[in-house]
Order: structure tokens, then C-alpha cells, then sequence
């Protein structure tokens, strides 16, 4: 039968002192900065036998500086030119200010909502997608979460590739949507 060796404690203040240390979280934030300092010296090295090689060096990937974006509302901004036929959407500027991060839009449905048009389960290959509606209401269906009726202030996020479709909406209805990265893929799924 082994047997167990004892735990010692601390005999003095200082080996109390010490003790404490060793779990504290400075202690734990002085190791994460050494072993950042490891791994950028580690890169460097890298870089070093890359260079030696005649190979260019692997340069960091930096996004580049986002700029400011301002719409203002004009009727003449809402095109026929987006995901669905049924909706005019008016680009607010996002996507090409922020490179590509991220895209925000107004979208009108327009009315009145043909089920056989609307209706169809698809999801989006994105990181995130939030919509607001600004006016009017629509009733969504989501995976897991079922029917929910969206009315004017309502807010919902959709997680990444969530099966989902519109049911139905009202004739007035206009939303605001937020999606990243700028471009993704949608894929509508057979019923």
C-alpha cells in the first residue's frame, strides 16, 4: 500500500509569502507575458531561417484602417439588387468602409408576402447576423427556437449557419440588418 507523503506547510512568513505567489494572478500575468515574449522570439528565429532560405518572410495579418461611414436617408437608396427579389435594400456604406469586416443594411420587404416566395429554409455561412426592426413586423422561424413574431423595436441575433426563414410580414415592414464578414455564402436548403 503506498503510502502519502505529508504536505508541508509553510514554516516561516517568507515560505507563506512564497507560497501565495505562486497562485496569485500577477504571477499568472508575468508568466503569459514570458511566454508571449517566448513565442515572438520563437517567430523571430523563424523569420531569420526563412530570410536564410531566400524565402520572403511571413508578414503579420493586418486589417486595414477602417474609415468612417455616413448614410443619410434617401428614398432613391433602396435597390433591387440583393439576396432576395422580394426586397429592396439600401447599403449603408459599412462593408467598404470597414474592408470587408462587416456589412449593415436597410431592408424592405415588399408587400404583400407571398409565402411560396418568402417561405423557404436557407441559412448564411457567417460569423454573426443581427437584425432590428426599424418598422412594421414579421413572423420568423428559427431552428430551435420555432415561430416568433418581430414587431417594430424587436432585435434578434441568428448564430452561424441557423436554419431559419421569413413566414410572413407586414406590408410596411423595414429592417436593420448587421452581418460579418461582409461576404458569405447562402445556402437555401430543399423542402
Amino acid at each position: 500500500m503506498a503510502r502519502k507523503k505529508p504536505t508541508k506547510k509553510p514554516t516561516s512568513r517568507t515560505a507563506a509569502r512564497s507560497a501565495a505567489q505562486k497562485k496569485s494572478p500577477a504571477r499568472k500575468t508575468a508568466a503569459k507575458s514570458t511566454a508571449r515574449k517566448y513565442i515572438k522570439a520563437k517567430d523571430r528565429k523563424t523569420d531569420r531561417k526563412t530570410k536564410a532560405r531566400g524565402l520572403p518572410a511571413a508578414k503579420p495579418r493586418a486589417r486595414p484602417k477602417q474609415r468612417i461611414a455616413i448614410s443619410h436617408y434617401r428614398d432613391e437608396d433602396f435597390k433591387a439588387d440583393g439576396l432576395r427579389a422580394y426586397a429592396h435594400y439600401r447599403d449603408l456604406g459599412i462593408a467598404e468602409a470597414s474592408h470587408g469586416l462587416a456589412q449593415a443594411h436597410v431592408i424592405r420587404l415588399i408587400g404583400p408576402c407571398n409565402p411560396a416566395e418568402v417561405s423557404k429554409l436557407h441559412f448564411h455561412d457567417v460569423e454573426f447576423q443581427m437584425v432590428y426592426v426599424l418598422k412594421g413586423w414579421v413572423k420568423t422561424y428559427m431552428e430551435g427556437q420555432g415561430e416568433t413574431l418581430m414587431k417594430e423595436g424587436s432585435a434578434w441575433t441568428q448564430p452561424p449557419r441557423i436554419k431559419h426563414l421569413i413566414m410572413d410580414y407586414s406590408d410596411d415592414v423595414e429592417l436593420l440588418e448587421v452581418i460579418l464578414p461582409a461576404e458569405f455564402k447562402t445556402v437555401e436548403l430543399a423542402s
